[in-house]
């Protein structure tokens, strides 16, 4: 199971995922080509023009916060990693529109680095509802998380739970008469 966000190096990844939050995939890798056609440089995107850039990416919503989120992550980047993007937690994490779901995303599909499982809403709903957690707050999830999944599993648990989620198991309408868990999933909003 591989990264559902098309990119072809780190950087692209970290921008794809800054423009993922709170709009699909599918959305994303519509706007990416563009975006990187129109700014292929990591230093192209640190000195566009805010606004430009902000119309660029508009149909991924809250686009105005993002265009700023990416434009900082760029110059930040430039600047305090010499143009690389990190490969640690502690450091991605200095690097603005980065939280933990992002750096868990670049660090395992941008560099195969096993930092922690990505949270995302999927995540959060599965974990829930297979009773991996009984928490709520994406920090803690992960961490409950971390304790019961093999660390060589992370990259691919997130991949595979947020599949999942996407298709099966949907928030509104689950479709558990088709899913493999069925028989073994006590869920409270399972759908007969």
């Amino acid at each position: 199971m591989e990264c559902a966000l098309i990119h072809s190096n780190p950087w692209e990844l970290l921008v794809a995922t800054i423009l993922s939050a709170q709009c699909t995939d599918v959305r994303v890798n519509m706007v990416t080509p563009g975006l990187f056609a129109k700014y292929p440089t990591m230093r192209d995107l640190a000195n566009a023009n805010l606004d430009e850039l902000g119309q660029d990416i508009r149909s991924t919503g809250f686009y105005n916060n993002k265009a700023k989120s990416i434009q900082g992550a760029a110059r930040t980047i430039l600047r305090d990693f010499g143009g690389s993007v990190p490969q640690t937690m502690e450091e991605l994490l200095t690097v603005p529109g980065a939280a933990r779901k992002t750096a868990n995303v670049v660090l395992g599909s941008g560099f195969g680095i096993a930092s922690g499982v990505v949270v995302d809403t999927h995540m959060v709903r599965l974990s829930r509802r297979l009773d991996l957690t009984q928490e709520s707050d994406p920090v803690k999830i992960e961490r409950n998380l971390v304790k019961i999944i093999p660390q060589e599993r992370w990259i691919a648990f997130s991949h595979q739970m947020i599949h999942h989620g996407r298709g099966l198991c949907a928030a509104r309408k689950p479709r558990c008469g088709e899913c493999p868990m069925n028989p073994d999933c006590y869920a409270d909003d399972k759908a007969e």
